[in-house]
């Protein structure tokens, strides 16, 4: 353990699962305590049991429905309550629906804007509170590379990514004019090897056409995205925020095959 975040407090929604997990553990074997929340509070429990094996009383967890105010409250509150304060917020809990503007009923995108977009106004509104005050904190929103280049058969889902690319702006802005050191960046993956990407997967071949869409030829797995989680939840990026981080092997910059 090197220890690039020892001692800091991070709260991760999502961590039952994917890439919250595997965040979860990451920042743990770097020093961090863990608060894991998920909607699925067994999940956030196993992963929690999973990093105090390792690391007796690194972790705690809690069910968290991301879109509720009241249970982001108790959420930063047990991080405050159980480590004494709050460092390193992930806003990572999401879902992800296929659908063109014709085809995506109503209640889906309303669905996907409360779980992927308003739930990080609540988690940056809360966290906030607690990070103010101890002088310092790390803000990390998982967008996406869907929050940036137009797909008509994800509009729900990357509509609200946009918008937490320019939420992060909003905040990093705020908490930077009004001298609260507290930092907020934004991660925009390609896709990652996690069930989240099982709807995708539809045939032998799907994974293969995935891996040939990214010019360093090969989708991200959950590694390569949780060394930038890393990177910015320690003082390493101290000079860096409302700044949009792509892990998407190239996809971003325009690349167009040879013909």
């Amino acid at each position: 353990m090197s220890g690039r975040v020892d001692g800091k407090i991070a709260l991760i929604s999502g961590a039952g699962s994917g890439l919250g997990q595997a965040t979860a553990i990451h920042l743990a074997r770097e020093g961090a305590r863990i608060v894991a929340t998920d909607i699925d509070g067994g999940t956030a429990e196993a992963t929690a049991a999973s990093i105090n094996g390792e690391f007796q009383g690194a972790a705690v967890s809690a069910a968290h429905d991301v879109t509720s105010q009241e249970q982001w409250v108790s959420a930063v509150d047990l991080a405050a309550s159980h480590f004494g304060g709050l460092d390193i917020l992930v806003n990572n809990a999401g879902i992800s629906l296929h659908g063109d503007v014709e085809s995506t009923p109503y209640s889906d995108f309303q669905k996907l804007m409360d779980i992927n977009l308003n739930s990080v106004f609540l988690g940056c509104q809360e966290a906030m509170k607690v990070m103010k005050s101890s002088g310092a904190g790390s803000i990390i929103n998982i967008s996406s590379v869907a929050g940036k280049m137009g797909n008509p058969n994800t509009i729900a889902y990357g509509t609200t990514k946009a918008g937490v690319a320019y939420m992060t702006k909003c905040v990093a802005l705020d908490c930077a004019q009004k001298g609260y050191k507290v930092r907020c960046n934004s991660i925009h993956p390609t896709y990652i090897r996690t069930p989240l990407i099982d709807q995708f997967l539809h045939d032998d071949e799907a994974l293969e056409r995935l891996n040939k869409m990214v010019p360093l030829g090969r989708i991200n797995e959950t590694e390569d995205v949780t060394f930038a989680i890393l990177f910015l939840a320690s003082d390493e990026s101290a000079m860096m925020t409302g700044s949009e981080l792509f892990i998407d092997g190239g996809l971003s910059a325009g690349y167009t095959p040879r013909v």
